[in-house]
């Protein structure tokens, strides 16, 4: 789960890291009394979605303007008028796509002089299944670039989780960052801050992006980007209570209701398979056989029957899916589950597109009977490769 950067800067606030005073704006007639609150002479307006790239986005409306989704003002007057144009208006960046998102929230924060940019980050490294510290000089927009083109700008190492973390450890990343005098133990204290935090709230990242050495020579969190282990939020009501439905794929919304892993694609052929590792080589086999998958959807090997069908409801609300292709290898989940789940869904929502339904393991001839004896339009296939031929045949006319 993501948030948006003002509720960030309030968990980095409540650990004592160093941040700007903001305040955040839902409705256009509350901007100038907001950012009247603030001191100035600076006044940045921050576009809040959950996507990078803010500052070098433009939006779809002529209406807000062409200068991104962060910019400087110099009066209470301009910061309000910038989130007047901000708020209802869509944002495009590299991370969002073509569609953008909607801005429904801006955040007015006040100004920083910068003397450098930096980039600090931790992370939870797959590899070594401890927690990782990366950071870099080459703070600020173009971290991207700079992990692509010169890597060697970027410092990365893990936490032994029986020694924990140490003070060297925080120097080790001043001294990569340059800092020096004061500034070291700013970043020691910084580190140690980020790092509890870190564990305490159950994260996956955090971002630090830019980390900036103010005019007055002092370090301070100037953006940051925080994602948490949804399967650990039920330990962590306060930051599931900052969830914000409005910034996820409705589809995906629905599915994680449903204890459904959904993910939504580009696609045209909607996939329900039980297991994420043949999920994943379903959908290689449909790119394989000329087409594209619509969506990953692992229904998992407990599935019920209600599950099943909400599971189908899902896919069939894509506009995008052409057919349908039902993808089980039954060993927990039960293939007559599977069958009467597809079955129940069809008569209940319809179905406008082919669906190819492979069936293979525990109760699969039950399975194929209750769909056999149905009178639901059903393409049978024997194998993986053949259903794969069969819905994209389907598809392709």
């Amino acid at each position: 789960m993501n948030i948006h950067e003002y509720q960030a800067k309030r968990l980095l606030r409540d650990y004592g890291a160093p941040v700007s005073d903001g305040r955040v704006v839902l409705k256009a007639d509350e901007a100038k009394t907001m950012a009247g609150e603030m001191d100035g002479p600076l006044w940045v307006v921050k576009a809040q979605i959950h996507a990078g790239g803010r500052g070098k986005g433009s939006f779809n409306e002529p209406e807000a303007g062409d200068a991104g989704g962060v910019r400087l003002t110099k009066s209470v007057a301009e910061a309000a008028s910038e989130a007047e144009k901000m708020l209802g208006r869509t944002l495009v960046t590299h991370q969002t796509g073509p569609a953008g998102k909607q801005v429904n929230r801006v955040y007015i924060e006040d100004g920083s002089g910068i003397e450098t940019e930096l980039y600090l980050a931790l992370l939870v490294d797959r590899v070594t299944s401890r927690i990782a510290f990366v950071c870099s000089t080459e703070g600020g927009m173009d971290i991207e670039e700079v992990a692509a083109n010169t890597p060697e700008k970027i410092l990365s190492f893990s936490i032994d989780p029986a020694s924990g973390l140490s003070a060297f450890y925080g120097r080790r990343i001043a001294f990569a960052l340059g800092l020096t005098g004061n500034q070291i133990k700013q970043c020691v204290r910084l580190v140690s801050q980020l790092y509890t935090m870190f564990l305490e709230r159950d994260m996956e990242m955090l971002e630090i992006n830019p980390l900036i050495v103010t005019d007055k020579g002092d370090l301070k969190c100037l953006d940051a980007k925080m994602g948490f282990d949804s399967n650990a939020l039920y330990r962590q009501p306060d930051i599931l209570a900052l969830r914000d439905e409005t910034e996820e794929d409705p589809k995906e919304l629905a599915a994680s209701k449903h204890d459904l892993n959904y993910i939504a694609l580009d696609g045209e052929i909607g996939c329900m398979v039980n297991g994420a590792g043949l999920a994943m080589a379903t959908m290689d086999i449909i790119k394989l056989y000329g087409a594209e998958p619509a969506n990953f959807l692992d229904v998992g090997g407990g599935a019920t029957k209600e599950k099943v069908t909400e599971a189908f409801k899902i896919i069939t609300s894509d506009p995008q899916v052409k057919g349908i292709l039902v993808n089980i290898f039954g060993g927990i989940m039960r293939c007559d589950v599977i069958a009467e789940g597809v079955i129940a869904a069809v008569k209940e929502v319809g179905l406008q597109v082919p669906l190819v339904v492979r069936l293979e393991g525990t109760k699969v001839e039950e399975g194929k009977a209750i769909i056999n004896n149905s009178d639901v339009n059903v393409i049978a296939a024997d194998d993986l490769a053949d259903a794969a031929e069969k819905i994209v045949k389907a598809v392709k006319g």
